[in-house]
């Protein structure tokens, strides 16, 4: 029973270390709001966005989105990314993850 009790505070000791760095990084994010949408670019896809955000989509790519830096100002309406694109930045986030 004790054993049970001490690996049960480790796992909550353990669960609560590892949440405040994911919780940092989501304040730091929030302060610079540049929200990334995986949108398509079709005509119906472009109206649907400038009907919900009021301006036509801007596309970036996943160099550019890589490249932003905290100092880079942010964005008053969504970009957009599309698939292929997002697939390569999630590609690059994540070997860029393994290397650090």
């Amino acid at each position: 029973m004790r054993t049970f009790r001490a690996l049960a505070a480790l796992a909550i000791a353990a669960s609560a270390v590892t949440a405040v760095p994911a919780v940092a990084h989501e304040a730091a994010q929030s302060s610079t709001a540049r929200p990334v949408l995986v949108c398509g670019s079709d005509a119906a896809t472009r109206r649907a966005f400038t009907r919900e955000h009021g301006a036509a989509p801007v596309f970036i790519t996943a160099r550019e989105a890589l490249a932003l830096q905290p100092s880079d100002p942010s964005w008053s309406t969504p970009r957009c990314m599309t698939a292929t694109e997002h697939a390569r930045y999630v590609s690059a986030a994540t070997t860029y993850a393994r290397a650090r």
